[in-house]
């Protein structure tokens, strides 16, 4: 089922489109997996509670999962605001993706070094929330954007289980690929090999199980979420026609590069410089050699999304590419080459010196915010210049006469200069 709006799908069309799709399953135990509240502009948590509501309506016994990969878990205010108050706290089941996966199968390293290109030799493991393959649920349902991504070129679809419910092996292994292959040559496209992996693990370990995605294309302006595409359905199709609506709707191309680039992170989605990092992902391709990017970052207070990586990240800093390949290879770094997918967030985090980051932060100290090889501004004093209650989105010239780009939320799209 593909349903598309240029000026956003109503409620009703979308229910109705949720009770047609579910008619005809069996649907007595049912697990829905959404993703957290860092996608809070994404639609998926209106999905939960359509589908939460109309389930339980008709006496299904309905649990959620979030796929929180390595996310910290929602908390009682987010599940409250993210599932509309319709999800009851007692059954959000916070996945652990150190401990609570089970193994179902290995992507051969013959396959890995293929779509890699012969970058990677490495098999690698696929572990899932063991809820998804014990067979106690008649149906599946995972749902969520799909947006330009820098680990895997475009979110979503299988990504949701794989990573968002998978376990430490494929997490490390496929945000190392990513970064390995090259963030430019992976985001906003489709067949990366990352996807190509997961494809891979789709067609061999799951196929058996009881799974519906239900994909959106979304847009916002501040609070407001249009859903233009809903895509209900298991094929890969589905998946394609949701990647060519993102590209079109979530993809800004720039003429010229952008010399000075301000990016606001609301303080509710982002928290750790681990999401709020997207500022760097998504705009990198549009900055110039020598350019300036600003981080607007209120409510970032720690680097790490979990303990142990908040520690890596503040031990080993955003030093570059070619600095993280280095420290990767030393033996005398064991805590990083055990958590690959610090190490490829840190490949992920820097500009490799091609232009400045700066954090504007008011929870995190100057020495906080250095020692991770970030420069630092005050917050306040960046807001008094640089207020996101006052820009709007797209290219602003201040009262000073300086002119930026401005972007309010990176996490919705991704950036490029058009050349």
């Amino acid at each position: 089922m593909i349903l598309k709006s240029k000026t956003g799908l109503d409620d009703a069309t979308i229910k109705k489109a949720i009770a047609e799709s579910l008619s005809e399953r069996k649907t007595d135990r049912v697990l829905l997996i959404p993703p957290d509240f860092t996608r809070m502009y994404s639609g998926a948590g209106k999905l939960t509670a359509f589908c939460y509501e109309m389930l339980t309506s008709k006496g299904s016994d309905v649990d959620v999962l979030p796929a929180l990969g390595t996310h910290v878990k929602m908390t009682d205010e987010e599940i409250e605001t993210f599932f509309l108050g319709v999800v009851p706290k007692d059954k959000v089941i916070v996945h652990n993706w150190r401990e609570d996966v089970v193994k179902i199968g290995e992507v051969p390293a013959e396959f890995v070094n293929e779509v890699s290109e012969g970058i990677v030799n490495e098999k690698i493991d696929v572990e899932v929330n063991r809820r998804i393959v014990s067979g106690e649920y008649d149906l599946i349902i995972s749902m969520g954007q799909v947006v330009p991504h820098e680990v895997v070129g475009m979110a979503n679809y299988s990504k949701n289980i794989f990573v968002g419910c998978g376990g430490s092996s494929m997490i490390n292994s496929s945000h190392m690929l990513g970064a390995f292959y090259g963030m430019e040559r992976i985001m906003g496209k489709d067949f990366s090999p990352v996807r190509r992996v997961f494809d891979y693990a789709e067609e061999h370990f799951i196929a058996s199980v009881p799974l519906l995605y239900m994909l959106t294309c979304t847009t916002n302006e501040g609070d407001d979420v249009s859903i233009h595409g809903l895509m209900i359905g298991r094929d890969r199709k589905l998946f394609e026609e949701a990647v060519a609506m993102s590209q079109e709707y979530n993809l800004t191309y720039v003429d010229k590069p952008l010399q000075k680039v301000v990016v606001n992170l609301d303080e509710r989605e982002f928290k750790s410089t681990w999401l709020g990092n997207k500022a760097i992902y998504r705009t990198r391709m549009a900055i110039a050699d020598g350019g300036e990017l600003i981080v607007l970052a209120k409510g970032v207070r720690r680097f790490g999304e979990d303990d142990e990586n908040d520690r890596l990240i503040r031990k080993y800093g955003y030093v570059g590419r070619e600095n993280v390949l280095q420290l990767v290879k030393e033996e005398a770094n064991d805590d990083l080459r055990a958590n690959m997918s610090v190490a490829a967030h840190l490949i992920h985090g820097s500009s490799d010196g091609r232009f400045s980051v700066t954090y504007a932060t008011a929870l995190l100290t100057r020495e906080e915010v250095e020692g991770a090889a970030f420069k630092y501004m005050p917050y306040g004093e960046a807001v008094a210049k640089y207020d996101p209650a006052v820009l709007k989105d797209g290219y602003c010239t201040l009262p000073d006469g300086e002119k930026i780009f401005y972007i309010s939320n990176p996490a919705l799209g991704l950036w490029s200069y058009r050349g």
